[in-house]
């Protein structure tokens, strides 16, 4: 099992579900315009980082298509350019997707702590770079919504 630092995720609200399909959440990651990012972990103990749309987005016919092509699309592009899909849900009530997670800063904190970033740097974070090691976005991936 992965250690989660607790200054990466905040305690839930109380509006939060406590589980979503067989994950229990265990905290905020992030969240945006899309969704909530929560850490949750699955009956057998995995951690993953699980993406859940906004209730006014899940009531739109055509944002269900579109989260179920990123869904598809996440789950085509696997580790090499994002985290790796564990398991979705884009058809419940509260749609879903849980990604493998992958202990790190985001982007942002990482410029913000270290400063502008060396090029080879930038190069292996990017998605789709063809130098980028596997996983190694899903934080930030994630939070991204």
């Amino acid at each position: 099992m992965t250690p989660v630092p607790d200054s990466l995720v905040t305690p839930l609200l109380p509006a939060d579900p406590e589980r979503l399909g067989p994950f229990a959440l265990l905290g905020r990651l992030g969240g945006g315009g899309m969704g909530t990012v929560y850490l949750a972990r699955s009956a057998g103990g995995r951690v993953v980082a699980l993406k859940a749309v906004h209730e006014h987005l899940a009531r739109e016919p055509e944002f269900r298509i579109r989260f179920r092509l990123e869904a598809e699309a996440a789950r085509t592009i696997g580790t090499l350019h994002g985290a790796t899909v564990v398991d979705a849900d884009t058809q419940a009530a509260t749609p879903w997707l849980a990604t493998e997670y992958v202990l790190g800063p985001s982007l942002a904190e990482a410029v913000e702590r270290h400063g502008p970033l060396p090029e080879p740097a930038v190069r292996a974070w990017a998605p789709g770079s063809p130098t980028r090691s596997p996983g190694s976005t899903a934080r930030a991936s994630c939070t991204a919504t």
